[in-house]
C-alpha cells in the first residue's frame, strides 16, 4: 500500500514538473490570473463579471456563425500562444519572481494535474459502470442528456454558456472565501430541519 502511494506521489510530482516546464512562459500571466480568480482584491469579482459580460455582449452583437466563431477562437489562442511567452517577461519582469510566487506557481500546476486526474478518474468510472451495470449506465446517461436537452431548449444557448463561464470563473474565489462552505452548511441545516419536522409529524 505504501509503495503504491509513493509511486502515485512520484508520478504526481513528475507530471507537475512537466506541466511547470510547459507553462513556464505563461507563469506571470497565470499568477496574475490566479490573483484575480481568488479575489485578492475586493473589486476583482466585479471585474470578472464585467469582462465576461462584455465578451458575451460582443459575441451576441456580432452573432458569428459556428465556423467563424471556431476559427476566431483558434486564431486568438494561436496569437496568445505566440505573444504571451514573448511579451509577459517584459511586462511583468520574470527576474523579479519571489520564492512565494514560485511556490504558488508550483501549487497551481499541481492542482491542474490533480484536476486532470479527477476528470480521467470520473471518465474511467463511467466506463466501469457501463461494463458492470449497463442498465444503470444507460438510465444515467439518457436521463442526464434529456435534462441537458430540456434546459438547452428552455434557456438561450449563449446565455446558458455565459452563466456557466461566469460560475466557473467565480468558483475559485467563492471557494477561497468560504462562500460555498457557508451556503452548503445553510442548505444542510434547512434539510435537517425539514427531516426533523417530518419525523415529528409521523410520530
Amino acid at each position: 500500500m505504501a509503495e503504491g502511494d509513493n509511486k502515485s506521489s512520484n508520478m504526481l510530482a513528475q507530471e507537475t514538473a512537466q506541466l511547470e516546464e510547459q507553462l513556464q512562459g505563461w507563469g506571470e500571466v497565470i499568477l496574475a490570473g490566479d490573483q484575480v480568480v481568488r479575489w485578492e482584491k475586493p473589486w476583482f469579482p466585479g471585474a470578472l463579471i464585467g469582462a465576461t459580460t462584455l465578451v458575451f455582449m460582443l459575441i451576441y452583437y456580432l452573432d458569428p456563425s459556428v465556423l467563424t466563431g471556431l476559427s476566431g477562437s483558434v486564431m486568438l489562442l494561436c496569437l496568445a500562444d505566440y505573444l504571451v511567452p514573448t511579451l509577459a517577461p517584459r511586462i511583468f519582469g520574470s527576474h523579479k519572481w519571489t520564492t512565494e510566487q514560485q511556490q504558488r506557481f508550483h501549487e497551481i500546476c499541481g492542482n491542474l494535474v490533480k484536476t486532470q486526474r479527477r476528470v480521467l478518474g470520473w471518465w474511467k468510472r463511467l466506463f466501469t459502470l457501463k461494463e458492470e451495470k449497463p442498465k444503470a449506465y444507460f438510465a444515467l446517461v439518457i436521463s442526464s442528456l434529456l435534462a441537458m436537452a430540456f434546459i438547452g431548449q428552455q434557456v438561450h444557448n449563449l446565455f446558458l454558456t455565459y452563466l456557466i463561464v461566469s460560475f466557473l470563473l467565480l468558483l475559485p474565489g467563492m471557494n477561497q472565501h468560504g462562500v460555498i462552505t457557508k451556503y452548503t452548511a445553510m442548505a444542510k441545516r434547512e434539510i435537517n430541519k425539514l427531516l426533523k419536522q417530518k419525523e415529528k409529524k409521523t410520530e
